[in-house]
């Protein structure tokens, strides 16, 4: 029989006394609650103040659905409603730094002309960044222009990066 160090006990008699302790304590089961007052249950209490009633339109808690946990809160999370209008500004975030468009003044570079969607003209400097057909699809990332370089009319800007789409 193994003897638990520093307790002078065999673990058989250490186990058989946790085992006593635990079913004379009391834990035999789930204990049933009495039954709650009508106007104490959480479905006639209104959430945060409202005095709408529940949205199924009844008074009644809504009944859990068949295989779940009836110990779960009989309340349903709120919803956000539907818009009502469309949004003020973008909902999608994007970078300001990256564009695109279509190469208005193309070749081998370093300086190109890009027109975006939106009719903005850019006038852009990269060396070794590829040659590029006037009329191609591209995104291109931008960094700020370098005062010594004049690539003909539009925004200045320097290319960081820049890739055909499509």
């Amino acid at each position: 029989m193994p003897i638990l160090r520093g307790a002078g006990l065999p673990a058989a008699t250490l186990a058989t006394a946790l085992a006593m302790a635990v079913l004379s304590g009391g834990c035999t089961g789930p204990e049933k609650e009495a039954p709650m007052p009508a106007e104490h249950t959480p479905s006639s209490a209104p959430a945060g103040g409202n005095d709408r009633p529940p949205a199924s339109g009844t008074a009644e808690s809504p009944t859990p659905p068949a295989g779940t946990d009836p110990a779960l809160s009989p309340t349903t999370l709120p919803t956000m409603g539907p818009p009502t209008a469309p949004p003020k500004r973008p909902t999608d975030p994007y970078r300001a730094n990256v564009l695109a468009g279509r190469i208005t003044r193309g070749g081998d570079g370093p300086c190109y002309g890009l027109t975006t969607d939106d009719g903005r003209e850019y006038a852009l400097h990269g060396a070794g960044m590829g040659t590029f057909a006037t009329g191609t699809w591209v995104r291109v990332t931008i960094g700020p222009p370098a005062p010594d370089v004049d690539c003909g009319t539009g925004i200045p800007a320097t290319i960081v990066k820049i890739s055909p789409v499509g």
